[in-house]
């Protein structure tokens, strides 16, 4: 969990109600994280991925108790990405030694509908043996500064954080990358660029010269 501890690689944003304020800002989140919190994969279903918010320290919980969610200004919790997927070889390898089973047991190979009923038992099979693949992002945020860190380096999983947490809050977003501010403040974004005396470029002829004396 990079909040407490770990590499420091985050997304920053500032975020505020889309609507009218909270008057209880405590339950107000508590409620909201609950109403979107994870849910395991069912191995009955076609689905293979599962998301949802859970407590910062216990990835198995989401009831979000005061003591738990809150930390001084801060509301720190989690967002859990599952995934479950059968792996191609190990369906490849089970349909194969079946169906030599099937021809040496019948005398003759397994027709398309024999193959087609095993194969959708053999995938439930290792579902059921398959051990979910888990993704542990942290979310801080600072409730007096309106401030939210989310310690992710995929674009595409901090975009799904926070469509999570818009469903969840109706929250609005705003970036706080150099990039993001300048756009919302209505400067250039080429104004950010590194200037040509920062990379060395275009110096005056006195500065060429005494760059030359050093070298030699």
């Amino acid at each position: 969990m990079p909040v407490l501890r770990g590499a420091v690689t985050f997304s920053r944003f500032r975020v505020e109600p889309a609507k009218e304020a909270p008057s209880d800002i405590k339950r107000w989140l508590t409620r909201g994280l609950k109403s979107h919190a994870f849910e395991p994969i069912d191995r009955r279903s076609e689905e293979e991925r599962a998301v949802g918010f859970v407590e910062l320290e216990n990835a198995d919980s989401s009831e979000f108790p005061t003591s738990r969610l809150f930390y001084g200004e801060y509301a720190l919790f989690a967002f859990r990405i599952d995934t479950i997927k059968v792996p191609a070889a190990a369906m490849k390898a089970e349909m194969t030694k079946w169906a030599s089973a099937f021809e040496k047991e019948n005398d003759r190979p397994p027709s398309r509908a024999e193959k087609n009923t095993f194969k959708a038992e053999v995938r439930q099979m290792l579902r059921n043996r398959a051990t979910p693949r888990t993704a542990l992002l942290d979310v801080s945020w600072n409730l007096k500064s309106n401030e939210m860190q989310i310690w992710a380096t995929s674009r595409k999983v901090v975009d799904e954080i926070c469509i999570a947490l818009e469903n969840a809050l109706s929250l609005k977003f705003t970036g706080l990358t150099p990039s993001d501010v300048a756009r919302t403040t209505g400067i250039d974004e080429k104004s950010l660029g590194p200037t040509a005396e920062l990379i060395g470029m275009d110096l005056p002829a006195s500065a060429v010269e005494e760059v030359s004396r050093v070298e030699a």
